[in-house]
C-alpha cells in the first residue's frame, strides 16, 4: 500500500470514529494515541466501543489515529509525531499495533485491544498481573464458559481431548484445573509437526467424548485444520473449534466474540488510567460479550442434537 493510499485509509477510520461530530478542542484536552494496522470490520467495531466509553467520561478527548504498517520510515514518523502530541495514554487494536507501541512507546501508558493470548505474545506477565506499563482487553474467552458449553451441548461428556503444541502448551496447565472443576478429565495430547498429527487424533479419538480446541497457529494451518476437521467428522466425534470460521469449515460449534464490547472493556481500562491507575495493576479483561455458533448439517453426522436454548440464541448456524 503506497503513502496516499495509506492516508486515505486512515482518514477514512478518522471519520468513522468521528462522525458524530468534532469541536475545537483545547490544549490541555486528554489525548488519546490510537494504533492500528487495518480498517477491518473487526477493528473499526473495537474502536467505535472504546470511543464510547472514553467520551462518556472524557467528551473533551481527542484521538489521534495512525496506521502502522511495514514502512519503517512511515513507522519513525508515527513515533515522532506521537512524541509531540505526548497523549496521555495509548490505545492499539491487534497484536501487531501493539508490539509496536511496545516496543517504540514503553514510557506511554498503553492499553491493547483485540489481542489473542497476551501472555503468550509477551505483552504481560500474566493476566491477573500484567506489570510494566502495558494492560488490555483481550480476545479470551474464559476457558470454564467453554467447557459450560461442551457440556450442554455433549450431556454424557467426561474427557475432553486437545492438540497443542509448544506455541500453547502453557495453557494445558490452567485447562487441566479448570477441567477438574467442571467434573471433566483433559487429555491434552502435543503435536509438533503434521506427520504426528494422525496418531495423536486417532489416540484422542479412541478414548474421549469430545475434542476443544485452542487458537494454536503452529497447528491449525489450512492443511492441518482441513485434516482435524475432515477426521474428527469421520470418527463422529464433537469437535469444538476456537472461532466462528472454524465451524463455518465444519466443526460442531464455537464461541466467539463481539469485537465493539472488546472495545468497550478498553475504553473502561482507558478511563481508569486516566483517572490515576497505573496499567500494570489492572487486570486484563476476558471477552464478556460472547456468541454461540454451530454447524447444523456436523451436529446431525455426529449425531448430536442443539439444545433448544442454544439454537436459539445462536448467532450463526451454518448449514
Amino acid at each position: 500500500m503506497n503513502d496516499w493510499s495509506r492516508r486515505v485509509l486512515v482518514a477514512v477510520v478518522v471519520w468513522c470514529l468521528l462522525a458524530a461530530g468534532g469541536a475545537v478542542h483545547a490544549a490541555d484536552d486528554v489525548q488519546v494515541g490510537i494504533l492500528i494496522r487495518d480498517s477491518l470490520k473487526s477493528t473499526l467495531r473495537t474502536l467505535q466501543g472504546a470511543r464510547k466509553v472514553i467520551r462518556r467520561a472524557h467528551p473533551e478527548a481527542v484521538f489521534h489515529i495512525f496506521q502502522v504498517g511495514d514502512n519503517a520510515s512511515a513507522n519513525l514518523d508515527i513515533v515522532d509525531s506521537l512524541d509531540k502530541i505526548s497523549p496521555d495514554v495509548i490505545l492499539t487494536v491487534g497484536s501487531s499495533a501493539t508490539e509496536f507501541a511496545k516496543t517504540n512507546l514503553g514510557n506511554v501508558p498503553t492499553v491493547f485491544s483485540a489481542v489473542k493470548y497476551p501472555e503468550l505474545s509477551g505483552f504481560v506477565k500474566s493476566m491477573a498481573r500484567p506489570g510494566g506499563n502495558l494492560t488490555g482487553a483481550s480476545l479470551n474467552i474464559p476457558v470454564g464458559l467453554q467447557f459450560k458449553y461442551f457440556k450442554k451441548i455433549v450431556p454424557g461428556l467426561k474427557k475432553i481431548g486437545v492438540l497443542y503444541t509448544d506455541n500453547t502448551a502453557s495453557l494445558i496447565a490452567h485447562a487441566r484445573v479448570v477441567a477438574n472443576n467442571a467434573g471433566l478429565t483433559l487429555v491434552p495430547i502435543p503435536v509438533n509437526n503434521f506427520k504426528e498429527l494422525p496418531q495423536a487424533l486417532d489416540s484422542l479419538a479412541t478414548v474421549v467424548d469430545g475434542i476443544w480446541s485452542v487458537a494454536d497457529n503452529n497447528l491449525f494451518d489450512p492443511r492441518s485444520t482441513r485434516y482435524i476437521l475432515m477426521n474428527t467428522l469421520r470418527k463422529g466425534v464433537p469437535f469444538m473449534g476456537f472461532s466462528r470460521h472454524v465451524v463455518e469449515s465444519g466443526a460442531l460449534f464455537a464461541l466467539d466474540f463481539d469485537y465493539k464490547a472488546i472495545g468497550m472493556q478498553a475504553g473502561e481500562i482507558v478511563r481508569l488510567i486516566l483517572a490515576g491507575k497505573k496499567p500494570g495493576n489492572i487486570p486484563v479483561s476476558l471477552a464478556d460479550v460472547v456468541w454461540f455458533h454451530y454447524n447444523e448439517k456436523t451436529a446431525q453426522h455426529v449425531k448430536i442434537e442443539i439444545p433448544d436454548e442454544l439454537v436459539a440464541v445462536a448467532k450463526e448456524v451454518y448449514r
